[in-house]
């Protein structure tokens, strides 16, 4: 209930921010956005959506990405998935799961015909959140998966008889490619139906993006004709600079439709949350990248599929 005078009180702070110093009209749009956050509910896709998170550019936030929107729409309530395709590991590390040379992995189920569900892992982070993690052996993968039989479709088929057979659906499937266009990113690509590219607020920020959305267009034409570019969303931001602003801008007159409006900040506090083994979402989740992670999903859930391309 509210107190008399509290709706006067609100609007007097929030003059008083307007006018205060850029740490107090920082904390004043920090509480704002945390309100707004913690009222929101989620609007959950009618079918599952698969989306690979690819740039084959390095450095540019792809598995911290996939990790923290995986573990802010769990939060939310939704059934996440998180597929770790890459060789280093660092999405299962970030989510907490086991992924010892010894450990049923992604590259079980690739190379091995391992069935998908024996290398899933609840993560400790989110009661809906859960990892299939890559191991060590994943890095030799690119090699044995030369000779084998529709050597591109083998995590599509894997994953589709793994959601055929579940009683309760995923909302969202992600997939974490390696920053590199070999069999295992195509592997990934076949097997989505979007895909989701950060793109760095820095210097180079579109050099080789011309020739990732090439090599997606010749997946779409031959290997997957459901396959789009959905969602483009801008890392590493730092508001101070006039370079971070010209790229944002320059992103956003190529890519109107796919650019989401969150820009998630250089972040301390999501850089260390790996090295805990957890998302920044459940290391802090008052933090400004916190927070603009939560606020990138919600535009995601927001948006839902894209009605493009055949239906699978």
């Amino acid at each position: 209930m509210k107190h008399p005078g509290e709706d006067q009180h609100s609007s007097n702070s929030a003059s008083v921010f307007d006018g205060a110093t850029p740490l107090a009209r920082e904390i004043a749009d920090l509480t704002r956005r945390r309100q707004a956050i913690a009222s929101e509910r989620l609007p959950k896709p009618e079918k599952t959506r698969v989306m690979t998170i690819s740039n084959q550019k390095g450095g540019v936030g792809k598995t911290t990405t996939a990790v923290n929107i995986a573990a802010a729409l769990a939060r939310q309530g939704a059934r996440v998935l998180v597929i770790d395709l890459d060789p280093q590991g660092n999405a299962s590390t970030a989510l907490g799961v086991d992924h010892r040379a010894d450990t049923a992995s992604v590259y079980d189920v690739i190379v091995n015909d391992l069935p998908l569900g024996d290398a899933v892992q609840k993560s400790p982070e989110f009661g809906a959140l859960y990892c299939v993690p890559a191991t060590i052996h994943l890095a030799g993968a690119e090699i044995e998966l030369v000779s084998l039989v529709a050597r591109e479709q083998r995590l599509r088929r894997a994953l589709d008889l793994y959601m055929q057979g579940l009683e309760e659906p995923f909302d969202y499937v992600f997939i974490d490619c390696p920053p590199s266009l070999g069999l295992l990113t195509i592997n990934a690509f076949v097997a989505a139906r979007e895909v989701l590219i950060p793109i760095q607020c820095e210097y180079y920020a579109l050099e080789g993006l011309s020739q990732l959305l090439k090599n997606i267009e010749l997946i779409e034409k031959h290997l997957n004709p459901d396959l789009s570019v959905s969602t483009i969303l801008l890392t590493m931001y730092d508001s101070r600079t006039n370079l971070a602003n010209q790229v944002a801008q320059d992103v956003r007159d190529h890519f109107p439709k796919q650019v989401l409006k969150t820009l998630i900040p250089r972040s301390v506090r999501v850089s260390e949350a790996p090295s805990y083994g957890q998302s920044v979402i459940s290391y802090d989740l008052n933090s400004a990248g916190s927070l603009s992670y939560l606020e990138a999903a919600a535009e995601i859930a927001h948006r839902g599929a894209p009605q493009t391309g055949s239906q699978r």
